[in-house]
């Protein structure tokens, strides 16, 4: 099966709004402040953006409650050519457990991480298509540590389920991910070591606990 290069689907998304001189709306959904940096940085040239805070997987509450207010703060101190709203989803913790009961076990970027992809996007496309949004989105895609293709494979699902456009993103090319971590640094932002669930935070010594040098060695450029 040959994989799509998501960036170059991106890409031609992204000429036909230039051409067609428009700015489209764009609900964004976002998982940090580190993973959004690069691409409000990157998508605010092209569309008014709402990011969607909507995770409802972090663990514990405190630590909800931390990347929330550093996702706000960034937001405040970026530049954009287009405006960038914030909306915070609801801190449902109980709906996570439910959708990824009995995969407790399951390694990091399995089963279990796809059903919480497709809760997240869920609630975002539904949002989007209740608001009248043009396009939805996720920064997800941005990290090295997530499937690309299985993310962009739920939008485009969801996409045709609720009659909203998805827009196809694999944000840790053209050095995305590189550029998340300048923006961090610029900004200052809290960057956690591990993605937000408790069995995430479980393997924080392993795979996502990863020096930023190693997990650049994954990074495949358009």
């Amino acid at each position: 099966m040959n994989r799509v290069n998501y960036q170059k689907e991106l890409d031609k998304v992204l000429a036909h709004i230039v051409q067609e001189k428009k700015v489209p709306t764009l609900l964004l959904h976002s998982c940090c402040a580190p993973c959004s940096s690069y691409t409000l940085e990157y998508l605010s040239q092209y569309f008014k953006i709402t990011v969607f805070y909507y995770n409802p997987n972090i663990y514990p509450e405190d630590e909800y409650r931390k990347r929330v207010l550093e996702q706000q703060r960034f937001i405040r101190a970026l530049p954009v050519k287009h405006p960038v709203d914030f909306i915070e989803g609801d801190y449902d913790t109980g709906h996570f457990y439910a959708v990824t009961r009995g995969l407790e076990s399951v390694p990091e970027g399995g089963k279990r991480c796809f059903r919480c992809y497709e809760l997240r996007l869920r609630e975002t496309a539904a949002l989007a298509k209740a608001e009248g949004f043009d396009y939805f989105t996720t920064t997800l895609t941005i990290s090295p540590l997530k499937n690309a293709q299985k993310l962009n494979e739920i939008g485009e699902a969801l996409a045709r389920e609720y009659g909203v456009a998805h827009l196809p993103s694999d944000f840790k090319k053209k050095n995305g991910y590189k550029r998340s971590i300048e923006l961090s640094a610029q900004y200052d932002l809290y960057r956690q070591n591990y993605c937000g669930c408790v069995f995430s935070q479980n393997h924080s010594g392993d795979r996502l606990a990863e020096p930023d040098k190693a997990v650049l060695k994954q990074e495949k450029q358009a």
